[in-house]
């Protein structure tokens, strides 16, 4: 227990790195031609999210990102969300990691600040409640609105072409910019952006607490065994 107290964030950290890492072995083992283990992972992580390929990461292939129309080009003509989830890529278009680019952001995100928290963790105030929430708005609002916009069918939306957007920045940026999902585009970096500023909440809000939860467990541990003049 001693132990755990003293050392608690690399425990959590080697936890995360593994739950943040299997997603990416699943494109690996299908690479590999170990599709039972590459497809437990994917079956594993479906339960965590949506899992559609033009919101994933692929590996392997010509491109980090497909279009839905690429995509149904490749596999089967479909906007059913269900049915899309089911695609995990193929060889020549590479193997999709097994959680969403959100996902994705959002858990390296907390294994990444949780290891940026550790030499910083003497100085570092815990975030306040209304900090933690300004950190999630941007990923509510972003969620949110894909979810809305998702009812009018996959592709179909208003987050899908972005108008609004273009009309507010008057085409300033390329139209790759503004509609679909791929790597580069509005709705990519705004999952990306969202998801990050998750990581640095929870982790900011979080780890202090619990550092110093630890830290109290600790003395009272050193006490009991001072007391008693044994040495830990």
């Amino acid at each position: 227990m001693y132990w755990l107290c003293r050392h608690w964030l690399l425990v959590v950290s080697l936890m995360l790195g593994l739950y943040v890492g299997l997603p990416w072995l699943a494109p690996l083992f299908m690479k590999l031609g170990l599709t039972s283990a590459g497809n437990t992972i994917y079956l594993i992580y479906s339960t965590q999210c949506h899992q559609l390929p033009q919101r994933s990461f692929f590996l392997f292939g010509s491109k980090p990102m497909f279009s839905l129309a690429e995509i149904q080009a490749a596999w089967k003509v479909t906007d059913n969300p269900l049915i899309l989830r089911q695609f995990v890529g193929n060889s020549a278009m590479g193997w999709k990691v097994a959680w969403s680019d959100r996902m994705v952001s959002m858990y390296t995100g907390l294994f990444f600040f949780g290891l940026l928290y550790w030499p910083l963790r003497r100085r570092l105030k815990p975030l306040s409640l209304w900090g933690f929430a300004l950190l999630i708005l941007p990923m509510v609002v972003d969620g949110g609105t894909h979810l809305i916009s998702d009812l009018a069918g996959i592709g179909q939306g208003f987050r899908d072409s972005n108008a609004w957007l273009a009309s507010l920045t008057n085409n300033v940026f390329p139209a790759t910019f503004y509609a679909g999902d791929a790597f580069g585009s509005f709705n990519s970096w705004m999952r990306l952006i969202t998801g990050a500023l998750f990581g640095l909440g929870a982790v900011w809000l979080a780890y202090p607490y619990v550092e110093s939860a630890f830290a109290d467990a600790a003395r009272q541990i050193e006490d009991k065994f001072q007391r008693a003049g044994l040495t830990l």
